[in-house]
């Protein structure tokens, strides 16, 4: 049932090329994900952590001779850490489910088809896309 879904969505870029579908699959995959990760964060907090944190790391170079101060300092970092793992667990579990239903469909899809990009299998090429897309959609969304 989820094979003629996803080949009726994705089928037509897939007998175009295996790369052509590939690169589909993983910018629609690598978009969706970005939106939920976008509207189920706070972006404010997110950013302030991130320059929390930028700081925080800057301080324990500068305080590297004093053990205290750094014992201190990796402390708030990790607490910073924690703060930030917390509210971006939820957007991950929520696309957790969809891209693994998509991988399943995909191995069957691409399970005959040897490298697809640069002499890598579809996974490798998978996930070489999703990061280039990932990176390039969060900065252009403006994503923390």
């Amino acid at each position: 049932m989820l094979e003629n879904f996803f080949n009726s969505i994705f089928g037509w870029a897939i007998s175009m090329s295996p790369l052509t579908g590939l690169t589909v699959v993983a910018f629609v995959m690598v978009l969706l994900s970005t939106i939920v990760y976008k509207l189920m964060t706070d972006q404010e907090l997110l950013k302030s952590i991130k320059e929390e944190m930028k700081e925080i790391r800057k301080d324990i170079k500068l305080a590297s001779q004093d053990p205290e101060k750094m014992a201190e300092l990796n402390k708030r970092s990790m607490e910073k850490s924690m703060t930030q793992m917390k509210h971006t667990m939820k957007p991950t579990l929520v696309t957790m489910l969809p891209l693994l239903l998509v991988f399943t469909w995909l191995r069957s899809a691409y399970a005959e088809t040897g490298a697809v990009l640069f002499g890598l299998s579809w996974l490798w090429s998978y996930i070489i896309l999703s990061l280039v897309f990932s990176l390039s959609l969060r900065k252009l969304m403006k994503v923390h």
